[in-house]
């Protein structure tokens, strides 16, 4: 039913009752015109009341939303005096009304009756200005134009409305208008509605109106944005597919379309596990949602193309025919017999369990550099049928070299394992880890830790590369390590490995191998058939013996070379074939070496034994004294450990001065220097200790050492002998230098005989030692060491 239209009613002055009607989360200003639901039982009899009597109602703000029956203290003490100028039943015994605030009215007392709510209120008047300031029409002015924006920036506002408060010059009048249509919260509202004096309210209008069209202008900033990016994706839509239908229509194929299918047919090709295929997958899907020229999509792409390639399941079909393996080891490699075997005994355990023995530890193969480490790995390789592939780790400090970089770097690749399995083509190949002891540890992470996980067979069977992002088995994989020494390396790295010592070549193997290894593979390189060059035992020893100084034959292969190709140029200009060579000098010209050893014995000269990174060497240590105050002075290229070695070898000297028929109070007088010539290769370690005591002890003394004996042994406070390692290596560069004889320590005796070949011991003299004393006896130029007492 539609109430009549009534006129505004006149308000009593002073305190009357009125009917009250508390609103949840509204306030309602004067001259605000408002449509409202009733639902609340009690309002609903409010309106009816006021409805019958003269239709006015005292409608005030609940401090609290949620409270169902508001009390005196639930509601606010200024509220508005209402006129219901209509009223609309509705169902289930609701009302709409439209209602319009007359006046401000203080609530005097608030209780309920006739099951709804009554009220007594004191009616508000309006404050009048009588003058406006300057700086209050500035504000009547700002608050206008603020409405303004807001419209021109969406505010939905009914145009009328807008007239009205343009005409407006009544500041209190203005503040409750433009208060009763902005977005304004209730409790700020109801602030407002309490602030009676005019220029207070509009200054707060003003300051929620002004935050009002602040954030419209961000919202209308956040829409321009979000419709010029609709804008763009649509009309680069509209391309695209104006660009399909060109052509199909010019019968050209969609390249994305083949693009995508060829990933999924390479893809649906490999037997992968459910989890990296649903990964593809998802990749693969990625990549066709997206726009084939956007940086992502080539990310995407890179990686597809690294993944799909990657031999998932090829692997070739090893071959353990031991004989086999041994004939190609024999024909590739001389001696090395003890290495031979132990490659065939881990081939053996690897054919048992058919490849896949976690038991069996990574070989690693130590020793100088060109005696054959790589290509062993080759060999090996060529053996058994596996693909090879080569690593050189020297200098690597960056652990993503290892295990690859992330994808979200620029420029990301997976690491260097995964990309040898990619270069193998099969997921078995023989994988050769080179220069293992020279891997470096920076900023950039610990690549010897990231090849644990390569080599360790607990870990390897799901290898996460850091680009790939997939397990991958390596624990097929036939690794091999090299080095040159194993003290570099880091511990649980070696832990992993199986360690094969590679010994230098003594130069009976070193023409051998010159003659049926070297030249058969340089001669038809420079052009040469193999009875167009003859070259005689000694033309090779000469180049060995005065041109190469190391354990292995790289720097033979490379000599020989440089005398083939004086050949080559001899044969271009005329001279016919067959060459002989004899006379090496003319080739290499002045030999680069001089004699090694002194011809006469000296005092204070004794000849050690060292083990370098490049084999072994032979090591003058010279001694000599002058007056001074007892110091020892140590020069030349040495480490820690031998110098100390130098002041035990002095110490126990002092300790037996007596006995040796020494002045005890010379060394208060004396300074004792010692020295090493050729000290550009950095030498440590204990072996040099009883050289250094034989050098020391010979000038003390004044008696002569022997130049054609030479030695190496660690020494200790009391005189003991103790044992050192590369003993081998060392006996051969006693050997080359033309010293025949060789003081040892006791201790090594079973080893040096066990190890060295025949035709090196059959040459050579061994003295094995305990003591210094035995030291001095055998390498002195005299009957006997003169002493006062026993030792």
């Amino acid at each position: 039913m539609m109430e009549e239209f009534f006129k505004v009613p006149e308000v009593p002055s002073g305190e009357f009752e009125v009917p009250a009607m508390p609103l949840r989360d509204m306030v309602l200003f004067p001259t605000m015109v408002v449509p409202l639901f009733v639902g609340r039982d009690f309002s609903v009899k409010a309106v009816e009341t006021a409805l019958k009597r003269d239709r006015l109602i005292f409608m005030v703000l609940q401090k609290e939303k949620g409270t169902e029956e508001p009390a005196k203290d639930h509601i606010y003490r200024v509220g508005v005096i209402a006129h219901v100028i209509r009223a609309t039943p509705l169902e289930e015994g609701k009302l709409k009304i439209l209602v319009q605030g007359i006046k401000r009215a203080y609530l005097k007392d608030y209780y309920k009756r006739e099951d709804h709510y009554w009220a007594l209120v004191e009616p508000i008047e309006e404050v009048e200005l009588k003058e406006l300031s300057k700086e209050d029409r500035a504000y009547m002015s700002s608050v206008k134009e603020l409405l303004d924006r807001a419209v021109s920036l969406g505010k939905q506002i009914i145009p009328d409305l807008l007239f009205v408060v343009k005409d407006l010059e009544e500041p209190g009048k203005l503040a409750d208008l433009v208060a009763s249509i902005s977005d304004i919260k209730s409790q700020d509202a109801q602030k407002i509605l309490e602030t009676l004096d005019p220029m207070e309210r509009l200054k707060l209008v003003h300051q929620h109106l002004s935050n009002e069209v602040g954030i419209l202008e961000v919202q209308t900033k956040i829409r321009n944005v979000a419709r010029e990016r609709i804008e763009k994706e649509q009309r680069e839509y509209f391309l695209r597919q104006q660009l399909r239908a060109i052509q199909e229509e010019l019968g050209e194929s969609d390249e994305k379309k083949e693009e995508i299918e060829n990933y999924r047919k390479k893809l649906k090709s490999l037997k992968l596990s459910k989890e990296t295929y649903e990964e593809i997958e998802k990749q693969i899907k990625r990549l066709e949602r997206m726009h084939p020229e956007s940086a992502e999509a080539g990310v995407i792409r890179t990686w597809l193309d690294w993944v799909l390639e990657l031999p998932w399941n090829k692997r070739t079909k090893d071959r353990y025919h031991l004989d086999r393996v041994r004939a190609i080891l024999d024909r590739d490699h001389y001696n090395l017999e003890k290495v031979k075997e132990r490659i065939i005994e881990y081939l053996a355990t690897k054919k048992l369990t058919k490849g896949k023995s976690s038991a069996v530890q990574i070989l690693c193969f130590v020793g100088p550099p060109g005696v054959g480490k790589t290509s062993l790995g080759k060999s090996i390789a060529e053996a058994i049928d596996k693909k090879f592939v080569r690593i050189s780790l020297g200098g690597i400090r960056d652990e993503a070299e290892i295990r690859g970089h992330r994808r979200t770097y620029v420029g990301a690749m997976p690491g260097r394992i995964i990309q040898a399995i990619k270069q193998a083509g099969t997921k078995n190949p023989l994988i050769i880890l080179d220069e293992v002891d020279k891997i470096s540890v920076s900023f950039q992470g610990d690549p010897a830790a990231a090849l644990l996980e390569v080599l360790d067979p607990e870990q390897n069977k799901n290898f996460m590369d850091l680009y790939i992002g997939l397990p991958f088995d390596l624990s097929e994989v036939f690794f091999i390590c090299t080095a040159n020494r194993t003290d570099t390396i880091p511990r649980p790295l070696l832990d992993r490995m199986e360690i094969i010592q590679l010994s230098g070549y003594s130069e009976e193997e070193k023409v051998f191998i010159a003659k049926n290894h070297l030249l058969p593979k340089l001669l038809p390189m420079h052009g040469f058939k193999k009875e167009e060059v003859i070259f005689s035992d000694e033309a090779i020893l000469d180049v060995i013996r005065g041109y190469t100084r190391e354990s292995g034959v790289r720097n033979l292969q490379r000599h020989l070379g440089t005398i083939l190709r004086k050949l080559a140029l001899k044969k271009l200009r005329g001279e016919k074939p067959p060459f002989e060579v004899k006379d090496v000098k003319s080739f290499l010209g002045v030999s680069k070496r001089f004699t090694d050893r002194e011809e006469t014995p000296m005092v204070g000269l004794a000849v050690g034994l060292a083990w370098t990174e490049v084999g072994g060497e032979i090591m003058f240590i010279e001694a000599t004294k002058f007056k001074g105050k007892g110091n020892l002075i140590l020069t030349g290229s040495l480490g820690d450990v031998m110098k100390e070695s130098a002041q035990a070898a002095l110490s126990y000297i002092k300790s037996k001065a007596e006995e040796y028929g020494i002045n005890p109070e010379e060394f208060s007088n004396w300074d004792i220097h010692v020295h090493v010539p050729e000290g550009a290769v950095p030498k440590d370690g204990p072996s040099a200790g009883i050289t250094i005591a034989t050098a020391i002890f010979s000038l003390l003394t004044n008696t002569p050492v022997r130049p054609d004996i030479a030695m190496t042994g660690e020494v200790t406070l009391r005189g003991r002998v103790l044992p050192v390692g590369g003993l081998k290596e060392k006996i051969l560069a006693a050997k080359r230098a033309g010293i025949y004889e060789v003081i040892l320590p006791e201790k090594n005796k079973e080893e040096v005989l066990e190890e060295l070949p025949a035709y090196v011991r059959e040459k050579m003299t061994f003295h094995f030692v305990k003591d210094l004393d035995q030291v001095f006896e055998l390498a002195l130029v005299r009957e006997e060491v003169k002493k006062d007492g026993d030792h």
